[in-house]
């Protein structure tokens, strides 16, 4: 099973949330990196679309045991994401398409 896994908002290390520290207990920290497409703010969290084009900033992960860590965090994510595979890791995929003024520009979540 494919043990990349790409972040982009909450689970991000800047957050201190039960499933963020589940992640760093989990993984190794790769490093920063960037992914091909767009986020967007949702209520309180960001939600990551393919499209349009753009770059999505975040963290990898290399999981220790992925399919159980993976497991947890697709109970966190709920319903309205999808795990996807995108550029060789995992990655949270919104289902919908948000309004284009809910974009965030710098394709950041910290930043924004």
């Amino acid at each position: 099973m494919l043990n990349l896994l790409f972040v982009y908002g909450t689970l991000r290390s800047e957050f201190d949330n039960r499933y963020a520290r589940l992640l760093q207990s989990h993984a190794d920290f790769v490093g920063r990196a960037t992914m091909p497409g767009s986020i967007y703010r949702v209520r309180h969290y960001p939600a990551f679309r393919p499209t349009p084009e753009g770059e999505v900033h975040g963290e990898l992960y290399r999981l220790h045991n992925p399919e159980p860590t993976l497991q947890a965090l697709d109970d966190y994510e709920d319903e309205e994401f999808e795990r996807v595979v995108l550029n060789g890791a995992w990655i949270y995929q919104y289902k919908l398409q948000p309004a284009d003024d809910r974009r965030i520009a710098s394709g950041d979540f910290c930043l924004s």
